[in-house]
């Protein structure tokens, strides 16, 4: 079992939300608290400057058939988004058991962007918060647990339209596109637990 704990930033896209959380704290503490609104500041930059990167690098891929390169997002980038969502002022830490070399290069940044997705919800809904991620490679499983002891997600969180990208009808679209299946609901002791489990289409 390992945790990461080395500091990056994770890009895409998806990183759209977690910049916009951020933004709304700047914005928040600005006049009372400007030093917190520097560091966020600071985060948006760095998130920014990611995403900026990544999506040149997927254009690069469309640009030059045959390219076996890949976007630099996986399992390996979780414990940069932790660091990302520890900023943010939800301390997320990450735990993974297993051969991370397992799944394939979809089913691992989908489990990225799961994992983000599941993160920027507790963000904006859990109030003040721990969260922890849990990954297990198994042999014909990939298996995340994203928890929090918050407030749990509010009834218009929970409702966003399928296909919007966010939330939980968004990362159950992800996961089942791939074969898996996603949960989530009020966790046992209180807060809020997403788990997912995705098919190991990788090394074996």
């Amino acid at each position: 079992m390992e945790s990461f704990d080395h500091i990056e930033v994770g890009g895409g896209t998806a990183a759209l939300p977690t910049i916009s959380v951020q933004a709304g704290v700047a914005a928040h503490v600005a006049d009372q608290r400007p030093e917190q609104a520097v560091e966020a500041l600071r985060a948006i930059k760095a998130i920014s400057g990611e995403a900026c990167r990544e999506l040149r690098g997927i254009l690069g891929l469309l640009r030059t058939p045959g390219s076996l390169e890949t976007p630099s997002q996986g399992l390996a980038r979780l414990g940069a988004l932790a660091a990302t969502t520890t900023s943010a002022g939800l301390p997320t830490r990450v735990v993974v058991s297993g051969r991370t070399d397992r799944p394939s290069p979809a089913v691992a940044a989908a489990a990225y962007r799961i994992v983000q997705e599941a993160l920027t919800n507790a963000l904006r809904h859990a109030g003040p918060a721990v969260a922890s991620v849990f990954v297990t490679c198994e042999p014909d499983q990939l298996i995340i647990e994203v928890v929090d002891d918050g407030c749990g997600l509010t009834e218009h969180s929970r409702a966003r339209p399928p296909g919007s990208g966010y939330g939980i009808a968004g990362m159950r679209e992800r996961a089942e596109a791939l074969g898996g299946a996603l949960a989530a609901g009020p966790g046992a002791e209180g807060g809020f637990r997403v788990r997912v489990s995705l098919p190991n289409r990788g090394q074996s």
